[in-house]
C-alpha cells in the first residue's frame, strides 16, 4: 500500500481543527447547562437532549474527512505491468568550444551562454535521444545519443575551451561527427542544432551541410555573439583576463558573428538560423519547428504501475456522511411527551 499524493494529508491538520471544534461544542453546551443546576437533574427535565449522540455524529463526521484525505493523497495497492513506448527524434547539439566564444558580447561569455541554452532544450525534451557534441578546430562526441538526460547534463558541464586540443572553428569537422553519430540506415528523424559564433576557418560548411541533408539530417543554427565583434579575452589558470588575444602583427582580433555562413549552413538541409536573445525566445521557435517534425517510435520498457483505490476510501466517506445524517441529533422524549 502506497500513496500517490502524500503531500495531501496536510488537509489533516485541518480535519484535527474541526474535530477539535466540534468536541469542544458539545462540551460547551453541557457546561452551560450545568448553570441550570446538577446535570442529572437538568436531563430528566430535557430529556430528549443527547450528548452522546452529538459525539457520536462528530465522529462519523470526522473520519468521513479522514478518509477523504486518504483518497485525495492517491491511495494505491497492488500492481501491474505496462509497455510504456516513446516516441520522438534524434537530436546532436554541438556546441563550439574555441576560444572565440570566451568573446564576453554575452555575458557571462559566448561559451557559457551557449551551455545555458542547451541546459534549456535538454529540460525541455520529452521522449528524444539528445546527443552532445564539442567542436573548435576538431569535434568528438562529448555524449552519445541517449534518454538518460541527468548525464547529459553532467556532461555538458564539463564541456569548455580546453574540450578540444586543436583551435580554430571548423563547422564541417562538427557536421561530420554528427552524421557518424546518427543511426546510418534511417533517413529521417535526425537534427543536428549547432550553437556557434559561426567564425569557421574551414571552408567546407556549406558542402558538408549538402552531404547531411542527403542522410536525412535537419540542421538548425543558432548565432552566438554580436555582428559588431568583440576582443578574445585572455585567461590565466585562475580565469583572470590579462590581456586579449592578438595577431602576428599584434593587433587585438576582434571575433565577429558569421550571420552569412550560418544562414547557409541551415537552408541547405531545410532548416533554420536563428540569433541568440537574453529571453531565448529562439529555443521556442526552434522547438516549433522540431515538433512539426515527424517522430519514430523508440524502444518501449515493462514499467510497474500501481493500481489506484482512492475510490475505496471515497465508498466509506460516503457511507460515513449518509450515516451522520440519518443520525438524530436528539433523542424522542419517552412517551411522546415535551417539557417547556
Amino acid at each position: 500500500m502506497r500513496f500517490a499524493e502524500p503531500t495531501n494529508f496536510i488537509l489533516l491538520v485541518g480535519v484535527l481543527v474541526l474535530a477539535a471544534f466540534m468536541f469542544w461544542a458539545v462540551a460547551r453546551k453541557k457546561s452551560l447547562l450545568q448553570k441550570f443546576g446538577d446535570i442529572p437533574l437538568v436531563m430528566k427535565n430535557a430529556p430528549y437532549i443527547s450528548f452522546a449522540r452529538q459525539r457520536t455524529k462528530a465522529v462519523l463526521l470526522i473520519v468521513a474527512l479522514v478518509f477523504v484525505t486518504m483518497a485525495l493523497a492517491r491511495l494505491q495497492f497492488g500492481t501491474h505491468l505496462e509497455l510504456v513506448k516513446r516516441e520522438g527524434i534524434d537530436l546532436i547539439v554541438a556546441v563550439d568550444v574555441s576560444t572565440s566564444m570566451l568573446a564576453r558580447d554575452m555575458r557571462p561569455n559566448r561559451l557559457e551562454r551557449a551551455k545555458q541554452q542547451v541546459r534549456t532544450i535538454i529540460d525541455r525534451l520529452d521522449g528524444d535521444r539528445v546527443g552532445l557534441i564539442a567542436f573548435a578546430g576538431e569535434a568528438f562526441v562529448q555524449c552519445p545519443l541517449t534518454l538518460d538526460y541527468s548525464a547529459a547534463q553532467m556532461l555538458l558541464g564539463a564541456m569548455d575551451d580546453n574540450s578540444v586540443s586543436v583551435q580554430g572553428t571548423s563547422i564541417a569537422e562538427a557536421i561530420e561527427t554528427a552524421m557518424k553519430s546518427f543511426d546510418q540506415k534511417e533517413r529521417k528523424y535526425k537534427v543536428l542544432l549547432l550553437l556557434t559564433d559561426g567564425e569557421t576557418h574551414d571552408k567546407r560548411a556549406e558542402e558538408t551541410a549538402e552531404k547531411a541533408r542527403e542522410e536525412g539530417i535537419r540542421i538548425y543554427t543558432v548565432g552566438i555573439g554580436s555582428p559588431a565583434g568583440e576582443p578574445i579575452p585572455i585567461l590565466d589558470r585562475s580565469g583572470n583576463q590579462v590581456g586579449f588575444k592578438k595577431d602576428e602583427d599584434g593587433e587585438v582580433i576582434v571575433s565577429r558573428l558569421d550571420e552569412e555562413t550560418l544562414q547557409k549552413v541551415a537552408l541547405a538541409t531545410g532548416g533554420k538560423f536563428y540569433m541568440a536573445t537574453p529571453g531565448e525566445m529562439e529555443l521556442d521557435r526552434i522547438f516549433e519547428e522540431i515538433n512539426r517534425l515527424e517522430k519514430k517510435e523508440l524502444e518501449g520498457s515493462l514499467v510497474t504501475k500501481y493500481d489506484d483505490r482512492f475510490q475505496w476510501p471515497l465508498l466509506f466517506a460516503l457511507i460515513l456522511i449518509v450515516a451522520e445524517f440519518f443520525v438524530p441529533e436528539r433523542k424522542k422524549p419517552v412517551g411522546g411527551m415535551t417539557h417547556a
